[in-house]
């Protein structure tokens, strides 16, 4: 049974930084691309990040690049989320999703099954 299982979110304060992690039990894992996505208060979720099967390739919103990195493991079955420099704007829940594809080319509108989602606060 597919599932996917966020963590390490939490309060952080500005210019601090985090790791998230997913981890997936979609098989085989390192078929299929993963991605990050988050939803603020009151906004719709919205795509961050992607990272295609292999890890060859990876996607950034425009809203994070620079300051997000996603990276995966094949082996351990996780994709991680590097955030830097957090600014308010960046507090939501973070879900992480997989698609049908292996590469990141549609990710916003590809992922199908999502976890439940891990929470970020930034605040002072």
């Amino acid at each position: 049974q597919l599932r996917l299982v966020e963590s390490g979110g939490g309060l952080v304060q500005p210019g601090g930084s985090l790791r998230l992690s997913c981890t997936a039990s979609v098989y085989p894992f390192n078929y299929y691309a993963i991605g990050w996505f988050r939803q603020a208060p009151g906004k719709e979720r919205e795509g961050v990040s992607c990272i295609s099967s292999s890890g060859d390739n990876t996607k950034y919103a425009d809203s994070v690049k620079g300051r997000f990195t996603i990276s995966r493991d094949n082996v351990k079955k996780r994709v991680y989320l590097q955030i830097h420099t957090v600014a308010p704007e960046d507090t939501a829940v973070y879900y992480c999703a997989v698609g049908p594809y292996s590469d990141c080319v549609n990710y916003q509108s590809d992922m199908r099954s999502f976890g439940e989602g891990t929470l970020v606060t930034v605040t002072s």
